[in-house]
């Protein structure tokens, strides 16, 4: 298990994390989110002790990173996959680490067959592209087989298959009671694989939860509804955050919504829940011919809590000028 508590990290006088608390609990895959320069990469390196937080700590398996014995038995972390010397090949640095911690020859060349490397193990690392480099850090994070896996960005340089394969790697890694963070900027790849996310922005923490209830939560979710008697429905729906929308001909004035008075409305409602809606038109006798709760996208999701919290955001305005 990993903990971080009341994580802070400044440097001189820019803080770039923030009293960040977590907990990434074993049997799961728990995605670590958030937009460039949010902090995810300093927090993990809190997290192995490679920089030192300006306040607060981090423990994996109830003792920081530095106190475990055998580290490489404990925790297995890739942050940066091209931090090999390219002149060895992938066999002799896998062995070099091994060496480091009595880790025997056979498990070096499980792990090779395991990231798909057996056939290039003998090949200097600098003529590796940019998946095989990826698949060599990966060897090296389960070198130890450990019960904690942090990766950073698994999946770049990957093609399909490889991303395929890193997925149900973390799933097998956490079915196996293991403890797995992973961070990725592919929310569609994020929403496959993660059971649990944990999203910060500009250092701070934004959303501590399962995918499913992130999803079903968001703002960005909609229910579709159908009725003859929209305007009666809309005005009865009228509240602070629910907002409705119609691709119906015709105009009602009703606060901030236009709808159809006659033929039955085509509504989308955003800001409640299709529960809400239904008990709302049967307390007032509304019939629905439709309601249909609409799934946001992970993506959408992601995108509509983080919007605020966008350290360089961009624009398309001009673009095609």
């Amino acid at each position: 298990m990993i903990t971080a508590q009341d994580l802070t990290k400044r440097y001189g006088d820019r803080t770039v994390v923030t009293g960040l608390s977590f907990t990434v609990r074993p049997g799961t895959v728990t995605g670590f989110l958030g937009p460039n320069g949010a902090g995810k990469s300093t927090t993990m390196r809190m997290i192995l002790g490679l920089d030192a937080p300006t306040r607060g700590h981090a423990t994996i398996g109830d003792r920081a990173y530095a106190a475990h014995p055998a580290p490489l038995t404990e925790v297995g972390a890739l942050l940066e996959a091209r931090s090999v010397h390219p002149g060895r090949t992938a066999f002799h640095h896998l062995r070099a680490l091994a060496h480091t911690h009595g880790i025997p020859r056979s498990r070096v060349e499980h792990v090779l067959g395991l990231t798909g490397l057996t056939e290039v193990a003998h090949r200097r690392v600098k003529g590796f592209s940019l998946g095989m480099g990826q698949r060599l850090g990966i060897a090296a994070a389960l070198l130890g087989d450990p019960a904690t896996v942090i990766l950073d960005e698994p999946v770049n340089g990957l093609d399909p298959e490889g991303v395929l394969w890193i997925r149900t790697l973390l799933k097998s890694l956490a079915a196996e009671g293991r403890t797995v963070l992973v961070s990725s900027h592919l929310m569609s790849e994020m929403a496959l694989t993660a059971d649990h996310l944990v999203i910060i922005g500009r250092g701070r923490l934004l959303a501590d939860t399962t995918v499913t209830d992130f999803v079903r939560r968001s703002g960005a979710g909609t229910v579709k509804v159908v009725t003859p008697r929209a305007a009666d429905l809309v005005r009865h729906l009228t509240a602070p955050g629910v907002t409705v929308t119609t691709d119906a001909p015709g105009h009602l004035t009703a606060p901030g919504v236009t709808v159809t008075t006659d033929a039955p409305g085509h509504l989308t409602v955003h800001g409640t829940d299709a529960e809400h809606i239904g008990r709302t038109a049967a307390a007032h006798g509304i019939p629905l011919y439709e309601l249909t709760p609409g799934t946001a996208s992970l993506e959408e999701a992601f995108m509509d809590l983080t919007h605020d919290a966008v350290e360089y955001p961009a624009t398309l305005e001009g673009a095609a000028a």
